[in-house]
């Protein structure tokens, strides 16, 4: 670039320019997009009847104006320490902090975490799981959804929410699946463009995350992923491109390589896809860590690095005047960033009002969704409902029957104003009218280690180290035969270290994974962390040695065990409280969390013997699994009924009772197939896909993600995307079909044939084209309805296949071409159950 243009000159053409490269060209079948700082969601209007700041009535001519005046004040220092984060001076606990420049009435950004509510130190309303708010396949309540969102962030002190992640569900190992939607990317599209409107309706920037393909855990920060270009659009993009067309302020780019170049520095993503092909005019943010280096990153189109400024800081200031960075690319990122918050009156000189949290509006919306997404799985001999006798009379099993599950961990932790667990809310429900006795079935703390069976003899149930102290113990124990022991320990502070016959037992690890507790709960009901390790022990003596430290504020710690003996005695329990109950409701659960992947998609510890017992004891037992994504199920055929709730939110257990005693039917339908077993997934049976090999992983399964793959290979899962059982009987009729506006109208009648109330989701699939040489679905959604009828009524439900469904990505022409010619269409309650099609040319455009 020639030095002498001028600064602003120079980056007015570097955004005119937007070149789209061969690798991911312009589509020309995309929705439009809005011009920059357009209203993509209408003009919201706030309490006062003015327009909601998120509404983006844009900067305008004189915004763009002062912008440019706010550059020509800017220092370089001042500019780059709009790019880069630092610490918060208040502390208010959000994710990242971005200081303002006083003196120009420019304000300090807040950052906080927020895929299932607002992340921060204070109290906010923990709403269900993103999986579960999909599950309902209702775009409007994801809109309600994003409002939640959007007013606590803001009544909260924060700018920008660090949400939605919209990634798709490549393979059930994920450790994140319960944090995005589903593996179907018109689906997902559907749900992230309105959660981004809800959001922004309040005054909240939204970042859509992780840009691009950060669809596991293991190696995220360095696997590189080899993706096509057909493969890239059809899938993994959809939901990026609807938010960006609803108007989302920021785009977070992932930690991995996509094709060879770290995401945060991929100028064919950020500079050619992003800007040039889509007309993202907001600015893109690192994931916390994933910025790479200075001169790549700030020229491929990234604008800002959290959480510090490693390369965006000193580097970037020396790179500029160095000569290997224009200023025009630092103005370019601040102004980005400056227009954005302009859009959203952060730059006002009278800012907009934080309104005050509404908690008991949070709280509805919470249950709501709770409710809507609830999946039933299967309903034997009408287990459920719980009527009659059955709902007088029933035996609750399971350790998290008598702990609020509300969400996952890592980024999606929220500190919610309260949770009741299952049990204090089915005890309310049946009152004074039957009987609720519960069974632990499985010990998730742990027993006192007697006193008397170390030597010497030791306490280490109430064990108190002062601050600035170090306690240790060492002494032996004995077994008298060998035995499978779990070992657990309990502490406030820095976690202490446990040695048996020479081994540390809980070894400290890296980053999100030392918070991660292997699948089970990771902490007590008094709040104390816990930790386990399960070993079988030989007969004869063993050496125990631990050692505390107090640190700063000192601790407690507790050393506990669970015996084979023990877990003989809990499982008895639960077989005799199941055998004396009319029916009987386990719980099931999966701690999943950020940073780690899930090794199995079997249930963690002794779940599964504990389902065969209890189910063997007592038929009329429903298992309700609290788990982050597909789960395998060896024990279904004994159970009377599953219902999948997720991660239900603090309004979970209230939510799961109302769908246990029909107050409501369970609405909700799988947004992701689950698995017959480990090895039949579109991923699970070549290590090359996942988790990858030598550091690279392929994404060869093309356009067949999740449940096309099963339909392209003929696998039969354990339970189909989009299946979801009633509370009623549905009759599909009368499917008609025909072309229109360059797509197609489907209309068909849906009838509630039995005799309650009932809610279902009608399905929409239609296949491939043909006429068209490139690798098709042999069924992609194309479309559904949520529908609720009382008994006996009947709907005549209309689906409209817009053009771009109908098309395919061409990576030769680089462009979506339409798949005309005869295309059949498939209507029913799932993907694998489609009473309805019919055959119909799809008209040229």
């Amino acid at each position: 670039m020639s030095e002498d243009l001028s600064r602003r000159s120079a980056m007015r053409m570097i955004a005119a320019a937007g070149g789209v490269g061969a690798a991911l060209g312009a589509g020309g079948c995309a929705p439009a997009v809005p011009e920059p700082g357009a209203g993509r969601s209408g003009p919201a209007t706030g309490a006062a009847g003015a327009p909601a700041t998120g509404s983006g009535t844009g900067t305008g001519t004189g915004g763009a104006a002062r912008i440019d005046a706010l550059l020509e004040r800017l220092t370089l220092q001042e500019k780059t320490a709009l790019l880069h984060g630092a610490p918060d001076p208040a502390g208010r606990g959000q994710a990242g902090y971005v200081p303002g420049v006083p003196r120009l009435g420019i304000p300090a950004l807040r950052l906080a975490d927020g895929p299932a509510g607002v992340r921060v130190s204070r109290p906010a309303t923990a709403l269900p799981a993103p999986v579960l708010l999909a599950s309902a396949f209702d775009p409007a309540l994801a809109r309600e959804y994003g409002r939640v969102i959007g007013r606590e962030g803001r009544a909260l002190g924060q700018d920008v929410v660090l949400a939605p992640m919209v990634n798709l569900i490549r393979t059930p190992y994920a450790g994140r699946n319960f944090e995005t939607f589903s593996e179907d990317p018109r689906l997902t599209a559907d749900l992230v463009g309105e959660l981004v409107r809800g959001i922004q309706d309040e005054g909240l920037i939204a970042t859509v995350k992780h840009f691009a393909l950060n669809n596991q855990e293991q190696g995220r920060d360095t696997v590189d992923v080899s993706v096509g270009e057909q493969t890239l659009r059809e899938t993994e993009l959809r939901g990026f491109e609807a938010a960006v067309a609803a108007g989302a302020g920021a785009v977070m780019g992932s930690y991995n390589k996509v094709n060879g170049v770290h995401a945060c520095e991929s100028r064919p993503l950020l500079d050619e896809l992003l800007r040039g092909s889509w007309g993202f005019d907001g600015w893109v943010v690192s994931d916390w860590g994933a910025a790479h280096s200075t001169v790549a990153a700030i020229r491929a189109g990234l604008d800002m690095e959290m959480p510090g400024g490693t390369h965006f800081g000193e580097p970037l200031r020396e790179a500029v005047h160095g000569g290997s960075v224009p200023e025009a690319a630092v103005d370019q990122a601040v102004h980005r960033i400056l227009s954005t918050m302009d859009r959203f009156g952060l730059l006002a000189a009278r800012q907009p009002a934080r309104p005050p949290r509404d908690a008991p509006a949070g709280a509805r919306v919470a249950r709501k969704v709770a409710t809507a997404g609830a999946v039933l799985l299967r309903n034997e001999h009408a287990t459920l409902p719980l009527t009659g006798a059955a709902a007088r009379s029933i035996a609750v099993i399971g350790p998290t029957a008598q702990v609020p599950f509300v969400g996952g961990g890592g980024s999606s932790h929220v500190v919610p104003d309260g949770a009741d667990a299952p049990l204090t809310a089915i005890r309310r429900r049946v009152g004074n009218a039957g009987a609720v006795r519960h069974a632990l079935g499985e010990d998730l703390y742990g027993r006192p280690l007697p006193a008397k069976l170390l030597t010497p003899a030791a306490d280490l149930e109430h064990r108190e180290v002062g601050p600035g102290q170090v306690w240790t113990h060492e002494g032996t124990f004995r077994l008298a035969a060998d035995d499978e022991w779990t070992l657990l320990v309990h502490y406030t502070g820095k976690r202490p270290g446990v040695r048996l016959d020479g081994e540390e037992l809980f070894p400290v690890r890296q980053g999100v994974a030392e918070h991660y507790a292997g699948a089970l709960l990771g902490a007590a009901p008094d709040g104390m962390a816990v930790r386990r390790r399960t070993l079988a022990l030989k007969a004869g003596t063993h050496r125990l040695a631990v050692t505390a430290t107090g640190g700063d504020k000192g601790q407690r710690l507790r050393l506990r065990h669970i015996t084979g003996a023990i877990r003989a005695e809990d499982l008895a329990e639960a077989v005799r409280t199941a055998k004396a109950a009319r029916s009987v409701v386990l719980f099931a659960y999966e701690d999943a969390t950020e940073g780690r992947d899930r090794t199995s998609l079997a249930l963690p510890g002794g779940q599964e013997r504990l389902i065969e017992a209890v189910a063997a004891a007592n038929p009329r037992t429903t298992v309700v699994l609290n788990t982050p994504s597909g789960t395998t199920m060896p024990w279904l055929s004994r159970t009377g009924a599953v219902l999948q709730m997720y991660y239900p939110g603090q309004e979970g257990a209230a939510a799961t009772a109302d769908v246990l005693f029909g107050d409501v039917d369970p609405g909700g339908r799988l947004t992701q197939t689950f698995p017959a077993d480990e090895r039949t997934t579109p991923v699970g049976a070549d290590p090359a896909r996942y988790p990858g090999v030598g550091g690279r992983q392929e994404y060869s399964e093309g356009v067949h993600v999740g449940h096309r793959w099963y339909d392209a290979k003929r696998a039969t899962p354990l339970f189909p995307f989009g299946h979801g059982l009633s509370y009623t009987t549905w009759q599909y009729e009368k499917l008609t079909v025909r072309p229109q506006h360059g797509g197609l109208r489907v209309e068909f009648t849906v009838r509630n044939t039995g005799r309650r109330k009932g809610t279902e989701v009608a399905q929409v699939y239609v296949g491939p084209s043909e006429e068209l040489r490139l690798d098709q679905p042999v069924r992609a959604l194309a479309g559904y309805r949520r529908i609720t009828l009382p008994p006996g009524a009947a709907q005549r439900v209309t689906v409209d296949i817009d053009a771009r469904t109908l098309s395919s990505w061409d990576p030769e022409q680089h462009a979506w071409v339409l798949g005309s010619g005869r295309r059949e269409v498939f209507a029913g309650r799932s993907s694998r159950e489609l009473p309805l099609r019919a055959k119909v040319a799809a008209a040229s455009r």
